[in-house]
């Protein structure tokens, strides 16, 4: 009989959050190996890696790879997106790195946001009310004359100044428009400023490429998130491509709960209540691993395992907000606070800097866990600290007040 007819299997909290580990690359010690073939299975396995502008650590892509990756270098990341094309960067719920071989799973996401320069006002400010002219201006520009930064295209900025976020010219707002549709792709970048081409000309296999159906799409992201969750409800499997909506989720987890190919299950929180999930198969397997807590890893604060705030309330109890845009008299700790992961559970946080005219990383904190600050955890602390500073490049670090 389909495993429906059952009563659901009940996951607690400290089960779920072990399977969460291990799904996303966190159960295990730091690869040793960091090369061009493990950089691009992590990020096979992760599903996408964020990228954000933030840069008083690390940038978040490298930060996220070197919690996971032993000796993981910033060249091969590089060589990844921009010479073997098998990375490209496009949305998820933010900017994100995404394995080219999905690349045809964002052409709905295209539409979408092709519609938007007509029919969203945030567009309009930017692009003007009529902004199809200006699109065609500008990709006809990227098409004859080649790739293109926002700093290139100064002469379309409007009389009064452009301005607007991130200071945004009109020529500098069609080109993210026109990239976010799918019409051009980030080649690469320069001092992280993106440099706009063709996507035909930096994608052209992908680019050819059909648009799947809507069954397709909804059967890839819902499969493909589930694999990368080991357990969660339909709102988070739809929350993690952010591509569809809920309703398809619960649709497609039902329906495959029906051909036996996941299990329906009930996720108990740490307050004893129970929610409606599902689980696949491994969920079982990486339910029993015990997590590696040799040491303490300290976590980007866009890691893909602390993204959902709520999910790690729930099953780690550890409230955790991030505050660079909190005005600096309200933040409780920090800019850029890393939360501190020993095992299957966060010990407390850091609210580093680096230094760079000084060479030396500086470290607020740390804001301890009840009962975890021990000997034991300082000294863990210090190592985790060291390899923080070795792998951004620091010459030393220190504890500030």
């Amino acid at each position: 009989m389909p495993s429906a007819t059952r009563h659901p299997r009940v996951i607690p909290a400290r089960e779920s959050r072990r399977i969460l580990l291990a799904a996303q690359g966190l159960a295990t010690p730091p690869a040793a190996r960091s090369g061009p073939v493990s950089v691009q299975r992590l990020i096979d396995r992760l599903g996408f890696v964020q990228v954000d502008s933030i840069n008083v650590v690390e940038r978040a892509h490298h930060l996220i790879l070197q919690t996971r990756l032993e000796s993981y270098r910033h060249e091969t990341l590089t060589t990844l997106l921009e010479k073997d094309r098998s990375l490209f960067e496009h949305w998820t719920h933010d900017a994100s790195l995404i394995p080219t071989c999905w690349f045809e799973q964002w052409k709905p996401r295209f539409a979408r946001y092709a519609d938007r320069a007509d029919r969203n006002e945030w567009w309009h400010e930017r692009l003007g009310g009529d902004p199809a002219p200006l699109l065609k201006r500008i990709h006809a520009r990227v098409r004859t004359t080649g790739p293109l930064r926002g700093r290139d295209l100064e002469d379309e900025r409007s009389e009064d100044g452009g301005g607007g976020w991130w200071n945004w010219h009109p020529g500098k707002a069609a080109l993210e428009h026109l990239w976010r549709a799918g019409r051009l792709s980030i080649a690469g970048r320069t001092r992280f400023e993106k440099i706009y081409d063709l996507t035909e000309r930096v994608h052209p296999e992908p680019y050819a490429r059909r648009k799947p159906s809507a069954a397709a799409h909804v059967e890839w992201a819902c499969r493909t998130a589930l694999e990368r969750l080991g357990v969660a409800t339909s709102n988070e499997v739809a929350a993690f491509w952010n591509s569809i909506p809920a309703a398809d989720a619960r649709v497609w987890c039902d329906a495959a709960v029906g051909r036996g190919e996941i299990e329906p299950v009930l996720l108990e929180d740490l307050d004893g209540r129970s929610r409606a999930a599902y689980a696949t198969n491994e969920s079982r397997r990486m339910a029993k691993l015990d997590p590696w807590d040799e040491t303490i890893r300290t976590l980007c604060p866009f890691d893909p395992v602390i993204r959902d705030r709520k999910r790690i309330l729930r099953r780690f109890d550890f409230d955790y907000r991030f505050e660079a845009f909190v005005p600096e008299a309200k933040r409780r700790y920090g800019y850029y606070t890393l939360p501190l992961l020993r095992g299957d559970r966060f010990l407390g946080r850091i609210d580093p800097k680096f230094d760079r005219k000084n060479d030396v990383l500086l470290v607020r904190g740390p804001w301890w866990e009840p009962g975890c600050d021990t000997r034991l955890h300082r000294k863990m602390l210090e190592t985790a600290t060291n390899r923080l500073a070795a792998q951004i490049g620091a010459a030393s670090w220190r504890f500030v007040g």
